[in-house]
């Protein structure tokens, strides 16, 4: 009698040597990968292998786990110093979420009448002119870059608030057409009231206390009215109060002959 076959035994063939060694390089291969990104310096590394291990150390971060800063640093390096497209977008996109959590949390964003993603974008815009390539190395650490990235992201929301708040102590003909055509009207604010001797001036026009709190919380943090009283109860009898101060210190700012000379020129 013959002997039945099973037809599970007949398989398709085995590849030979060749075929099998291209068959398993041809398979994404991420512990190979490793091992060679390893014997590599972070500067050695390509782009798309450097954004794939900071990915990784990123994710081992999060999770509490030992990680590497270098590789994170080197794309920051080759964003800011050689100015490289890809690995600016990889940390726009990847650091974004982390800047909008910084931007929510000032607390002047909610008076800002903005958008947290409009923040977000002027923050990493800022970063980007700030930290030049030949200032970089002034950034030895990755935590040195992202603190810096934190301090843009507070002061974006600030000086927005600012510029939006002391709009309303001066009449716009006290801006001088030629220079505001020149810079965007933040800009143009921001570089007045930024001046030393500006903020000095403003100072020795305050009254008493009351007066100096409603102008920093109100026109550098963004605070307001309600939220000043809650924090000053000691200076403010009601809410009403806090606005009667800002009323009366727009008025008689906006009536000071030398603080318009200051502000124009």
């Amino acid at each position: 009698m013959m002997q039945q076959r099973n037809p599970t035994i007949r398989t398709a063939p085995r590849p030979n040597g060749a075929l099998a060694h291209r068959s398993r390089a041809a398979q994404p291969d991420a512990a190979r990968e490793a091992r060679a990104v390893e014997a590599l310096t972070p500067a050695q590394i390509e782009i798309g292998a450097l954004i794939r291990r900071c990915i990784v150390e990123s994710e081992r971060f999060y999770r509490g786990q030992p990680h590497d800063t270098r590789f994170a640093y080197e794309l920051f390096r080759r964003a800011l110093v050689e100015r490289h497209e890809v690995a600016w977008e990889h940390i726009y996109t990847h650091y974004s979420g982390l800047v909008e959590s910084w931007v929510r949390r000032s607390g002047a964003f909610a008076g800002s009448g903005e958008s947290s993603e409009y923040f977000v974008s002027l923050a990493f815009t800022r970063f980007w002119r700030a930290i030049t390539p030949e200032r970089f190395e002034s950034f030895p650490t990755l935590p040195s870059l992202l603190h810096y990235l934190q301090l843009c992201a507070g002061c974006v929301v600030i000086d927005s608030v600012r510029a939006q708040s002391w709009s309303e102590m001066l009449p716009e003909e006290s801006i001088p057409f030629d220079r505001a055509a020149r810079t965007s009207p933040d800009e143009e604010a921001m570089e007045r009231v930024n001046r030393q001797e500006f903020w000095s001036y403003i100072s020795s026009q305050l009254n008493d206390e009351a007066e100096r709190v409603v102008v920093f919380d109100f026109f550098v943090m963004g605070m307001k009215p309600g939220d000043i009283f809650d924090h000053r109860q000691d200076l403010f009898a009601s809410v009403k109060d806090v606005y009667n101060v800002k009323r009366n210190v727009l008025g008689r700012l906006s009536r000071n002959g030398e603080l318009r000379r200051m502000l124009a020129s």
